[in-house]
C-alpha cells in the first residue's frame, strides 16, 4: 500500500445519456455536471433504474456520453481515441460490481493475481503483492481456497482486493454488497471506507442502501436524471 495520495480529480460537466431503443429516445442522464476530489469518498443513490449504474459505467469510461465531458486531472477523457480510453481504464480504474465475477478455476490468491499477470507482471511478483492485499482484506488465511469454498463475504473481498491489485487511482463499486446479509455488507462497507482513508484512491460507491450511504462523508442522490448533493 502507498501512503502517497493517487486518487484522481474528476470534473464531469454537462453531461448527458439517452438510449435509442425501438426508434424511441429514452433519456438517462441529463445535464449533470459534479467535480470529484482526489482521494473524495462519495455515495450514489437513487431509486433503481435512476441512472445511477449509468452515470458509474461512464465515469468508469465503460460506456460514452451522449453529451458532455469527463476530466480527469484536466484531461478530456472521451476527446482520446479508443485505444488510450481503455489503457486508461485498465491502469487507473478499478470496479467491483454486485456479481463479482471471480474465475472459479483460480483460487483467491489467483484471481488477484490475474490483472497484474495480463498486464506483463511475472507470476511470483503477482502472487506475491496479491498474497500481501489478501492479508489486507483479511483473507490471508483463505488464499489458496477456490471461489466455491469461500463464503459470500469473502468472495466479495477477494472482488475487492481484485480491483485494487494494481493500486487503481479511481475504485468504482456498485451495489457491492447487494447479495450479502445486513450484517456481512456492512464489514464490506468498513473495509471499503478503511482501504480509501489508506489508499487515498477516489472512491464512489452506488447503494440502494441509505443507512450505509449516510456512512459516507459525501452523498451524491441521481434525482430526474440529475446528480444532487444529498
Amino acid at each position: 500500500m502507498t501512503d502517497e495520495p493517487i486518487g484522481v480529480a474528476v470534473s464531469i460537466k454537462d453531461l448527458s445519456k439517452v438510449y435509442i431503443k425501438r426508434g424511441q429516445v429514452i433519456p438517462v442522464l441529463q445535464d449533470v455536471s459534479v467535480d470529484l476530489a482526489a482521494g473524495d469518498c462519495v455515495a450514489i443513490t437513487g431509486p433503481s433504474g435512476a441512472g445511477k449504474s449509468t452515470f458509474l459505467h461512464i465515469l468508469g469510461t465503460l460506456d460514452h456520453p451522449t453529451t458532455g465531458t469527463v476530466l480527469f486531472d484536466g484531461d478530456n477523457v472521451f476527446a482520446r481515441k479508443q485505444p488510450l480510453i481503455d489503457a486508461l481504464r485498465n491502469r487507473a480504474i478499478g470496479f467491483v460490481f454486485q456479481f463479482h465475477h471471480l474465475l472459479p478455476d483460480q483460487t483467491a490468491v489467483g484471481n488477484v493475481a490475474m490483472p497484474l499477470v495480463i498486464g506483463g507482471t511475472p507470476m511470483a511478483e503477482a502472487e506475491r503483492v496479491a498474497a500481501e492485499l489478501l492479508e489486507r482484506v483479511g483473507l490471508g488465511h483463505r488464499s489458496s481456497h477456490l471461489p466455491g469454498e469461500l463464503s459470500g463475504g469473502e468472495q466479495q473481498r477477494v472482488a475487492i482486493a481484485r480491483a485494487l491489485v494494481r493500486q487503481p487511482r479511481l475504485l468504482l463499486t456498485d451495489e457491492p454488497t447487494g447479495n450479502l446479509d445486513p450484517g456481512t455488507a456492512e464489514g464490506i462497507f468498513d473495509l471499503l471506507l478503511e482501504l480509501n482513508r489508506e489508499m487515498h484512491s477516489t472512491l464512489v460507491t452506488v447503494t440502494h442502501s441509505r443507512e450505509l450511504a449516510a456512512r459516507f462523508p459525501r452523498r451524491l442522490a441521481v434525482v430526474d436524471g440529475k446528480l444532487e448533493e444529498a
